[in-house]
C-alpha cells in the first residue's frame, strides 16, 4: 500500500505529535520520580541528623539524669524523718533548741510548732526566742542553723539590744517526708 505524500505527512505529524506527548509524559514521570527520590534523600539526611545528634546528647542527658539522681540523694539528707508527725516536730524543735544550747544561747520558750501539709510534704515551722549577752553567740547560731542537716532554714529572724543583753526570736522552718507517705525518688 502506497501512501501519497500527503499521507505520508499526517502520518510523520501524527507520529511528532505522539512522540512530544510521549516525551511529556515521560520527562514528568521521570521529573516526578526524580522529585520523590531527592524528598526521600533529604528525609533520609534529616533521620540521620536527628540519630546523630540523639547520639551526641546521650552522653548529656546521662550526666544530667545522673546529676538529678545525686541531688535526690542530697535532698534525703536535707529533710526530716519519722515515723509520725508529732516525731517530726519534736525532732526539729530538739535540732532548734540544741544548735542554740552549743552556741551559747539562752533559750527563753518555744512555741508549739506549725505544719502545713501537701502532696505527701510536711513543712514545719517552729518559733523560738532567746537571750544572749554576746552578740557573736547569734552569729555562731545562724551559722550552724546554715550548716544543719537535716536542714533548718531561718524564714523570720529578730534581735533587739538592751544594756546588758540581746533578746530575739527566730523561726525556722524543715521539710519532712512522713513515713506514710514516703516514697523513694
Amino acid at each position: 500500500m502506497a501512501f501519497s505524500s500527503r499521507e505520508r505527512n499526517l502520518l510523520l505529524l501524527l507520529a511528532v505529535v505522539m512522540a512530544v506527548f510521549f516525551g511529556r509524559f515521560v520527562f514528568s514521570a521521570v521529573s516526578e520520580w526524580g522529585d520523590q527520590r531527592e524528598a526521600l534523600i533529604e528525609n533520609l539526611q534529616l533521620a540521620i541528623a536527628r540519630e546523630e545528634r540523639l547520639i551526641d546528647d546521650e552522653a548529656d542527658l546521662e550526666q544530667a539524669r545522673a546529676e538529678v539522681e545525686d541531688k535526690a540523694i542530697d535532698m534525703e539528707f536535707e529533710i526530716f524523718s519519722g515515723a509520725t508527725i508529732p516525731l517530726i516536730e519534736a525532732a526539729i524543735q530538739q535540732d532548734l533548741s540544741r544548735y542554740a544550747r552549743e552556741s551559747g544561747l539562752t533559750v527563753n520558750s518555744t512555741r508549739l510548732a506549725e505544719r502545713l501539709e501537701t502532696e505527701g510534704w510536711l513543712l514545719v515551722s517552729q518559733e523560738m526566742s532567746f537571750r544572749t549577752t554576746d552578740a557573736n553567740r547569734t552569729v555562731a547560731f545562724l551559722n550552724q542553723l546554715g550548716n544543719s542537716l537535716p536542714r533548718l532554714r531561718v524564714t523570720d529572724f529578730s534581735i533587739s539590744r538592751s544594756r546588758t543583753q540581746y533578746s530575739g526570736s527566730i523561726t525556722v522552718v524543715g521539710f519532712a517526708r512522713p513515713a506514710a507517705a514516703a516514697a523513694p525518688f
